[in-house]
């Protein structure tokens, strides 16, 4: 099956040490000077290290919850492959999504059967089931919906068991079933539970929410993903479109292409980006011309710490 070969043929990891991935997550914050525009060979696009072995991913992925979840309906499936084509056009990479969405992981493996230039997808998933036993016959769905025989990402979905999935997990890395393994939640009060296993376990990736107005992780899951060299995919950036719906009559702010920003998505997502330690933000969509919004803050330069703080106040002014 081509995507299931694709996967097994991706490029060999690098590995870097701590300092070289401080060093690269800082520079991938802090770059200027992009040309914006759709990605193509000659366009850069904003890509990061994934710390535990340098191998870089786009900042901006594509979230399933609800957006994928349309069952047997096929327009509704066509629309989503054509959202799905443009996310690759444009140069995506991470497509996150779990069995708890309903029929999204089924839709998102009948959308790739359809779409081209899927080979720069890196795939994520999740396990979520109370009953440990259940674990590898889920995850073995997962393969067979979305059509591959290697998951680049599996998560255990918001901490659902974890001290039992993170140990298969482990074999199924060691064995080649995943290449990176991970947590989430999208609960701020599981945070603190969250911090324990992020310092007790060896995780690649870490999932959690983190948007202009929640930003709770910036006092101590942020700095200790970066301390412990834990990649982060934040969840949530538009507040599951509350965001979006609090500013979209609000001008944009003429100071906006400082941080990157052509429209109100991008200004959020390059928020979010302008973070050091984040390494890819995963907005939903219904709609091809808010995916190529979402896609156009892989472009420019990213917000730095005094600029971030100016788009704060701005928001929250609103």
């Amino acid at each position: 099956m081509k995507r299931a070969s694709h996967q097994c043929g991706r490029r060999a990891r690098r590995g870097l040490d701590r300092r070289s991935v401080l060093t690269g997550l800082g520079a991938a914050a802090a770059a200027a000077g992009f040309t914006p525009g759709r990605a193509s060979a000659e366009d850069v696009i904003d890509r990061r290290p994934i710390p535990s072995t340098g191998e870089r991913i786009p900042a901006v992925g594509m979230g399933t919850w609800i957006t994928f979840n349309v069952g047997e309906d096929e327009a509704l499936r066509r629309d989503r492959a054509a959202v799905l084509q443009k996310f690759f056009d444009e140069g995506g990479g991470m497509v996150d999504s779990s069995p708890m969405y309903g029929s999204s992981e089924d839709v998102i493996g009948w959308c790739l059967e359809r779409v081209s230039g899927s080979d720069g997808l890196f795939s994520a998933t999740k396990v979520w089931t109370p009953v440990f036993e259940s674990g590898p016959e889920q995850m073995n769905e997962s393969r067979r919906l979305w059509g591959l025989s290697t998951f680049d990402l599996m998560q255990v979905h918001n901490l659902v068991d974890w001290k039992e999935h993170l140990a298969t997990l482990k074999e199924d890395k060691a064995e080649g079933r995943i290449r990176y393994l991970g947590v989430t939640t999208s609960h701020g009060r599981r945070h603190e539970e969250l911090e324990r296993v992020m310092r007790e376990e060896p995780l690649d990736f870490v999932q959690f929410t983190y948007n202009i107005l929640d930003r709770e992780a910036e006092a101590r899951l942020l700095p200790l993903a970066a301390d412990r060299g834990i990649a982060v995919i934040v969840n949530r950036p538009y507040r599951r479109k509350a965001l979006i719906r609090m500013v979209q009559d609000k001008p944009l702010p003429d100071w906006a292409s400082e941080a990157g920003a052509a429209n109100w998505p991008q200004f959020l997502l390059k928020f979010i980006l302008g973070h050091p330690a984040v390494t890819c933000a995963i907005p939903a969509t219904t709609q091809v011309e808010h995916m190529a919004e979402n896609m156009g803050a892989l472009h420019g330069p990213s917000p730095d710490q005094t600029l971030r703080r100016r788009m704060i106040d701005y928001v929250e002014s609103l």
